[in-house]
Parts: structure tokens; C-alpha cells; sequence
């Protein structure tokens, strides 16, 4: 993993390029735009304190706000995902994937879809992640952190269907009981894999399959904008994970 924000080289702007099509009219330089956003993901920098080398922050969070509004990030998020499969000799869509819940503090002027986990004694929101078993995340939401695992887990599905006709198998822990299976069933005709830490066991323990997305919310740790939840909608903190997941994929096409 490269800690150092790195500007996007040649090839990796070639590879997604046509999907900022939009380039032919604007003024400003789009790779630049997209270079401001990753580099603000990285350093967890201030909106108004984007370095001066970029264009200016309130033309640069305008074109965020655009692409996040117009789905950009998740497609962007699928060509990557699609991508890095193939170069892997996988299927460029998933046949198993993974899905659980992180809890994150926010940021102290956040309002908006908060709560108390009174369990792990946080206030803030939950990250509800799918992942495929390379790690690679397929589709997120944001809630407060007081809502129940299974029915985010039936809304960040229904979300991200047209991604998943060909998984046969979902890992998920037993928060996901009930009603989340007999959706995915319904859904996509999958299975879904209950399995839990085995009683008695203290701290963080390998479950089958299912550790892969404990490893992706480790490499969320690179990312200082994901240190805390600092947006006001749940949609920009998702937006900010789809392009962490980018990012991993675009620095290792250097």
C-alpha cells in the first residue's frame, strides 16, 4: 500500500478517462480535478485548505458533488473492480461476496443519520460494505450506527444488483439472519453463509472467507478523510469509500 498520495501518471487517466467525457467542454482540467479528490482522500485535508497546485477547492467540490449526484463514482468503482479481476485471471464479476458493518465516530458538527452503538459505546454512523473475496468493495452505504445489519444489508443489495447476477454465495455474520436471507434469495438466488467467532474467543479472530472485508476496513486506515466520518450525508461518506477502493486498484497500475 502506498502512503503517499501519488498524482495519477498517464496510463492510469487513460484507463478511465472516457468516463469524464463531459472534458471536451469544461475549462478545467478533469484529471486535475480527480487528482484534487484523491489527494483530499489521502491527507484528510479541509475543502477550503486544498493545496494551491490544484484548481480552486469550490470548482473542485462542485465537480465531487456532480459525480457523486450523477453515479460517476460508482461506475468508476466497477470498471476498476472489473479490471483488476480480469488482470487477477478472475471473472470480471464476482461469484462470492462478503458483507459486514464498521462502527465510526463522526466529526463533532454532524447532525444528520447519527446514533449510539451502545455496545461498542461509539456515537456516530455504520459503514454497511459488500466485498468480493479479493477485498475489493462491490457496493456501500452509510446509516447511523444504530440501525440493524440485516435490513442495511437488504438496502446496499438492492442498490448494487445489476453487479451481482453471478454470485452464487454470501458470507455474513449473524447479524444478517432472517429477512436478509430470504431477500438474497430472492434477489439473486444465493446462499448466504452464516458463520460467527467461536464462543469464548477474545479480540479479532479469522472467520472463514469473511476476514477479507475486516482487511478491507484495515486499508480504509491509509485513508485520512476516513480516519472519522466528517461529510453531513451519508451519500458523500459513501462516495469516499467507493474512491478509496479506486484508489487501491488505480496505484497498482503503475
Amino acid at each position: 500500500m502506498i502512503i503517499q498520495y501519488e498524482k495519477l501518471t498517464d496510463f492510469q487517466w487513460e484507463v478511465i478517462e472516457d468516463l469524464f467525457e463531459e472534458q471536451r467542454r469544461c475549462k478545467l482540467n478533469l484529471r486535475n480535478v480527480l487528482d484534487a479528490i484523491l489527494w483530499l482522500l489521502r491527507t484528510g485535508s479541509q475543502w477550503r485548505n486544498l493545496e494551491s497546485k490544484y484548481p480552486p477547492w469550490s470548482a473542485v467540490y462542485y465537480h465531487f458533488r456532480k459525480w457523486k449526484n450523477d453515479g460517476r463514482f460508482e461506475k468508476l468503482n466497477i470498471r476498476l473492480n472489473e479490471m483488476e479481476r480480469y488482470s487477477e485471471d478472475r471473472e470480471e464479476t464476482a461469484s462470492a461476496v462478503c458483507i459486514d458493518s464498521q462502527s465510526i465516530k463522526i466529526s463533532s458538527f454532524i447532525s444528520l443519520d447519527t446514533g449510539v452503538d451502545g455496545g461498542k459505546k461509539i456515537k456516530g454512523r455504520k459503514r454497511h460494505v459488500v466485498t468480493d473475496t479479493m477485498g475489493l468493495v462491490q457496493g456501500v452505504i452509510v446509516s447511523a450506527v444504530n440501525v440493524y445489519d440485516g435490513n442495511e444489508g437488504i438496502k446496499v443489495f438492492g442498490k448494487i444488483k445489476t453487479v451481482l447476477q453471478s454470485v452464487k454465495k454470501v458470507f455474513a455474520d449473524v447479524s444478517y439472519k432472517g429477512n436478509f436471507e430470504q431477500f438474497i434469495k430472492n434477489l439473486i438466488e444465493a446462499e448466504v453463509d452464516i458463520s460467527s467467532r467461536p464462543p469464548g474467543e477474545k479480540g479479532f479472530v479469522p472467520i472463514k472467507i469473511r476476514w477479507v472485508v475486516e482487511r478491507t476496513f484495515g486499508w480504509f486506515n491509509f485513508f485520512r478523510r476516513l480516519s472519522k466520518d466528517y461529510e453531513k450525508t451519508v451519500e458523500s461518506s459513501a462516495s469516499w469509500i467507493l474512491l478509496a477502493n479506486c484508489q487501491i486498484i488505480l496505484s497498482r497500475m503503475r
